[in-house]
């Protein structure tokens, strides 16, 4: 709704730039939607990592209380 509200502002005060903004932010979601995936999946394989490393640990330390 802020992003919407920011673009009407701009509408009012500038409309060939509210214009161009309107047509270059999808090419530029579109542009940054791989880098926003790799990070997802780099995040999933550390926290898997995380988890390898501390799943002797968590086996010693025996059942936890409820």
């Amino acid at each position: 709704m802020v992003k919407f509200l920011l673009w009407c502002i701009l509408l009012v005060l500038c409309w060939p730039l509210a214009l161009l903004a309107l047509v270059l932010y999808p090419l530029v979601w579109l542009i940054l939607l791989p880098f926003r995936i790799l990070g997802i999946v780099v995040t999933g394989v550390l926290e898997f990592l995380w988890a390898v490393i501390l799943l002797p640990v968590r086996i010693l330390s025996g059942p936890r209380p409820a």
